[in-house]
């Protein structure tokens, strides 16, 4: 990732609502989620999601697909991961145990205790 993508992703992200909807995206999984089950989710109206939708999309953190007559939402997985590298990438020289917290994984994708999101 270069650090233009880097900016456009922060940025993307330097708002709540989207930074909620990236998360919900991300714990939806592949699958995703439908424009409408994010804006109840969000709640926010149709118009309000589907604006920072777009912004999300342009910056490349989620696509969208097209399922009969809803447009499915899910999280880019891999541009997300390149936005964690490009943080980590030069901040871990002469400090092993920064780079040893990101790179650990056994934490990663657990399943949610009883309602509790995994961050």
């Amino acid at each position: 990732m270069d650090e233009r993508q880097a900016l456009s992703s922060f940025a993307a992200l330097s708002q709540e609502t989207r930074l909620a909807i990236v998360r919900a995206l991300v714990v939806a999984g592949p699958e995703g989620l439908a424009a409408g089950v994010i804006a109840e989710r969000m709640g926010v109206s149709a118009t309000n999601v589907s604006f920072h939708l777009k912004e999300l999309e342009r910056s490349r953190l989620i696509s969208q697909r097209r399922e009969s007559r809803s447009i499915i939402y899910s999280a880019s997985y891999e541009a997300l991961a390149d936005l964690v590298k490009f943080l980590t990438e030069d901040c871990c020289a002469g400090h092993p145990a920064i780079r040893e917290n990101v790179e650990r994984t056994e934490d990663c994708c657990i399943p949610a205790d009883k309602g509790d999101v995994v961050a």
